[in-house]
């Protein structure tokens, strides 16, 4: 047995260096880990607007339609699924939905009546991540 493979044998510890590049390539995994969740949460939230606004409301939006003759105003909005608006309290048979949803950003959704971008009689939208309406990011029925 040589001097190299005596030293090897009676070592049984990491040496610092070891100890740091284990440490930095654990550091870089969770980095990847944690940009990648950002990036998974962010594309749910989306898929969750958009299954709202062109579909999960379509039946509501319908079958006020059937009951009062119309979709909701704009100025109705969501809320006339929730609550008879007073004018049309006689024909209103909901309530057609539960609770007024917010969008998967803590935004209400907003509505307009009759449309100007979809060809379902109504417009539906989320302002998107960044809350503001008429911008890139809207997720609408259009």
């Amino acid at each position: 047995m040589n001097i190299s493979n005596k030293t090897r044998a009676r070592r049984g510890a990491f040496t610092l260096m070891e100890v740091l590049l284990a440490i930095a390539m654990i550091s870089m995994l969770a980095f990847i880990v944690v940009i990648n969740i950002d990036t998974t949460m962010t594309s749910g939230q989306t898929k969750i607007a958009e299954t709202f606004v062109k579909s999960a409301v379509n039946s509501p939006f319908m079958s006020f339609k059937l009951n009062v003759g119309r979709y909701p105003t704009t100025e109705e909005g969501v809320k006339a699924l929730l609550e008879a608006p007073e004018s049309i309290s006689d024909r209103w048979k909901g309530p057609y939905i539960t609770q007024v949803p917010l969008d998967p950003w803590n935004n209400p959704y907003q509505y307009r009546y009759p449309a100007t971008k979809s060809k379902n009689g109504y417009d539906i939208w989320s302002m998107g991540p960044d809350g503001q309406s008429d911008t890139a990011d809207d997720i609408g029925n259009w």
